[in-house]
């Protein structure tokens, strides 16, 4: 950290200030929109004022693409998205800004650099893992791709949660992302809508006799907005990110608090304000589970009057609705949304169903991002219809009018008519939100191309065939702009000095590095910068866990969200069997590694909180082993998050990516991991697949069942016992862990562990890929000892990584999904 002047910088001239207008500026920022003193200099002021500097850019350029879309009658794409995880945006915009060099003179004689001030920044709490950070490679390009758009969320006040490891458990902290303000934010308080609860659906005759149907009798919110603006690179293109506050329609109740009441009166409006409090609160509890759906309902709702407030501002009529809107649902909790557009036409424009129906399923398009049926959201008929009465009223018409249409085509076929209707019947009926969204919309796509074959073979394969065409692959991207330029300017500049800048528009440029990877100069230069990014991770590692590691060792990485499915365990077996090998001289191999864990567990998930335990658990027995030494560690990076991913990716050597066949959706980390160079040790999964497919067979490390096979042994009676009586290595880490060997205080706190793999069916596979999963470690371990032929397989990997830009996904989504074209 930079320290303080104890006096004023030597002034070269009679003026100083007025020889660099650029520092005038933000000194001039710092005086007026901080009120504070630019001296003595303090981190937290030059942040406040570098960002309120960079802010004036940007809102000169949305103003100007706002007027733009405006005057061209432009078509626009509106996002719909429970979270968004944009990360710190400081240095973000100043490189899509291109304003290094500018912010760089600005701060002159300040005593801190950009590196510094940007370290000043909270990660925003705005999203939790794949889908946010997703939405929000998304909302980049279409920035650069100068395709006008609208990003809407919620704005949370609280992330998901801190995660800090105490005595090896993950405890979850309040994550206050706000404390320190919010620079980038513009509150609209001109911009409050009114959102409905409650109530009741009644029946009227309006003015031209007309029975129709109102909503009255609510309890309603108030949503403000708030705007953080996104820009494009090397374009004038400045979009925006519309996120929800709540905030109360009722003050205080004076009568309460004169009465000395004080927690009573401020009872509602704290009630109220919960809506946007905290992402994703438990639903364990009933409270919960109203509380998440009153979250997607509050954001729809003021969505759809923002979007028709400003349709409505050019049009009289909504017959050019679908042409001037195109809504993207982001999975499917904004899936309600299907239902509030045909309330707002029927009930409030008076529009006949039938025609409204079509407005409306031209209007939306629904990406699905899950195959694990526990993850399609289905809500309580009941809860639904208490919180929003109309709503239920509507959905129902929707699938009586559907399953009209089903039996037409399927007569007397009733177990068709049970697996398609939007309502699952039984003892409480659930509203099916993945169904409302595939009826209701235009388009339905998957996220990778084994994805959307299993959506369309087997998840939702009634639907494909009854709507064909409907379904489509649109594989996940990631902008090179964070995640190769930001992250690892160390490469970026190398690459850009030997190929030039356009890849940063155009990721298949990376291309022209493929017959560089057989030059040695260029191959040392390539291991040069990978060691400088592992030297600055060693000294994050050393800070954050006190653990000393060793930068020449391989780095092998499991950064995600902690689940069964994505198999941190299978690796933390791969771990134990190591760490045996070496203690008892075996190891076939004298490559050391640093195997690297970081990720969070959801609060209430058991088994995900109790492998993070086992991972710091198997870490502390390790680390500590006189006779492992410099061969083996094992680390837990406490709270992942983007800020932490930019300093893990750039130095992978190896990336994990070993979920079950069939259960990743597409992933996105496999290849932001891959764009920096690591080598994919992966399931044929996902994205893995199409990965394989662009940097060659060789140049990956595939191991594990197929679908197809672990539905054959699924089909076969899978038994588990098989494998593990028959492999001695696998027993023997399966039984250390049981045993209390990681866990001496307390020998049968992992024995769940042991239950979940053999007891319970290990619903996973890990088992089954055990063997397979050890072999190909030993092929790493074999290429990895020569590093001319390693490095040019990284070579190859980011060479070959064009295809996973968001760049290309997001065209894709326009010409193929959207219809819309870019404005300049």
């Amino acid at each position: 950290m930079a320290k303080q002047q104890t006096k004023p910088p030597q002034k070269s001239g009679k003026n100083e200030l007025k020889d660099n207008p650029l520092r005038e500026n933000l000194h001039r920022l710092i005086s007026t929109m901080l009120g504070n003193d630019f001296y003595p200099p303090r981190k937290d002021t030059f942040y406040n004022g570098i960002a309120y500097y960079v802010r004036e850019r940007l809102i000169d350029r949305w103003l100007t693409a706002q007027r733009s879309y405006y005057h061209t009658k432009a078509k626009r794409v509106y996002y719909l998205s429970m979270e968004f995880l944009p990360g710190p945006f400081l240095q973000n915009y100043i490189i899509n800004l291109q304003m290094e060099e500018e912010c760089r003179k600005a701060l002159e004689d300040s005593g801190f650099d950009l590196f510094q001030l940007a370290e000043e920044e909270s990660d925003p709490g705005l999203g939790n893992g794949g889908l946010g950070r997703l939405a929000s490679c998304y909302m980049d390009s279409l920035a650069c791709l100068d395709i006008p758009s609208y990003g809407y969320g919620i704005r949370y006040d609280y992330g998901i949660f801190q995660q800090s490891i105490v005595n090896g458990y993950q405890i979850e902290m309040c994550d206050n992302w706000l404390m320190n303000g919010n620079p980038w934010e513009i509150t609209r308080r001109n911009f409050l809508y009114t959102v409905k609860f409650y109530g009741r659906s009644e029946q009227y005759t309006d003015g031209q006799g007309k029975q129709r149907r109102r909503w009255v009798d609510t309890d309603n919110v108030s949503a403000m907005a708030c705007d953080t603006l996104i820009p494009g690179y090397g374009t004038n293109t400045v979009n925006n990110m519309r996120l929800w506050a709540a905030m109360s329609s009722k003050d205080f109740n004076l009568q309460f608090f004169n009465h000395g009441d004080y927690m009573k009166a401020m009872e509602a409006k704290v009630l109220t304000e919960n809506i946007s409090k905290v992402l994703y609160p438990s639903d364990e509890a009933e409270q919960g589970k109203e509380l998440r759906l009153k979250q997607q309902y509050f954001f729809v709702a003021a969505t759809f009057q923002d979007i028709m407030r400003r349709y409505k501002k050019k049009h009289d009529s909504f017959d050019d609705l679908p042409n001037l809107v195109a809504v993207q649902l982001n999975d499917t909790h904004p899936s309600i949304s299907i239902a509030e557009l045909m309330r707002i036409l029927v009930d409030d424009e008076g529009i006949e169903w039938e025609a409204a129906w079509n407005l409306c399923v031209r209007t939306f398009a629904y990406t699905n991002h899950t195959v694990l049926p526990e993850a399609l959201e289905t809500w309580p008929a009941s809860l639904l219809g208490r919180l929003l009465p109309r709503h239920l009223e509507i959905i129902y018409e929707i699938n009586h009018r559907f399953l009209q249409e089903v039996e037409k085509r399927h007569p007397g076929d009733d177990a068709m008519l049970s697996r398609m209707s939007i309502i699952q019947e039984g003892a409480e009926k659930y509203v099916r939100m993945a169904h409302l969204a595939i009826v209701g919309s235009h388009s339905v796509n998957g996220v990778a191309a084994l994805h959307t074959k299993i959506l369309k073979t087997d998840l939702f394969k009634e639907f494909d065939m009854f709507f064909p065409g409907k379904f489509k692959n649109i594989t996940n991207g990631t902008t090179q702009r964070r995640w190769l330029l930001q992250a690892n300017p160390g490469l970026s500049k190398f690459i850009t000095s030997t190929i030039g800048a356009g890849w940063v528009r155009d990721l298949y440029e990376l291309k022209k590095l493929i017959p560089h990877a057989d030059d040695k100069k260029f191959r040392s230069s390539w291991r040069k910068i990978k060691l400088e990014n592992k030297k600055l991770l060693a000294d994050y590692i050393l800070k954050k866990t006190g653990v000393k590691v060793n930068e020449h060792s391989m780095f092998d990485m499991q950064t995600k969200r902690i689940h069964e499915y994505k198999r941190q365990l299978l690796n933390l077996l791969h771990v134990i069997t190591l760490y045996n090998r070496i203690k008892e001289n075996t190891a076939s191999s004298s490559v050391s590694r640093t195997v690297i864990f970081g990720g969070k567990a959801a609060p209430g998930y058991f088994m995900a909180k109790l492998i993070i335990k086992l991972i710091n658990s198997v870490a502390a027995k390790v680390n500590a082993d006189p006779d492992i030494k410099e061969r083996l560690k094992v680390v837990f990076l406490p709270n992942y998050c983007v800020s932490q991913a930019e300093k893990i990716i750039s130095a992978a050597d190896l990336s994990e990516q070993i979920s079950t066949a069939g259960l990743e959706a597409s992933g996105t980390g496999n290849m932001k991991f891959a764009l920096n160079g690591a080598l994919t040790i992966g399931t044929l999964d996902g994205a893995n697949i199409e990965i394989m497919e662009e940097v060659g067979e060789e140049n990956i490390f595939i191991f594990g069942l197929k679908v197809d096979e672990i539905e054959s042994l699924k089909n076969n009676g899978y038994n588990p016992y098989e494998y593990y009586e028959h492999d001695p290595e696998l027993k023997k880490a399966v039984d250390m862990i049981a045993s209390g060997y990681f866990s001496p205080e307390k020998t049968d706190l992992f024995v769940p562990v042991k239950k979940a793999l053999l007891d319970y069916g290990d619903r996973y596979f890990l088992m089954a890929d055990y063997r397979d999963f050890i072999d190909c470690q030993e092929k790493v371990n074999k290429v990895y000892t020569d590093k001319e032929v390693w490095t040019r397989r990284s070579i190859m990997n980011t060479a070959n990584m064009g295809k996973f830009s968001s760049d290309r996904a997001v065209m894709e989504y326009a010409n193929n999904i959207w219809n819309v074209g870019k404005i300049k």
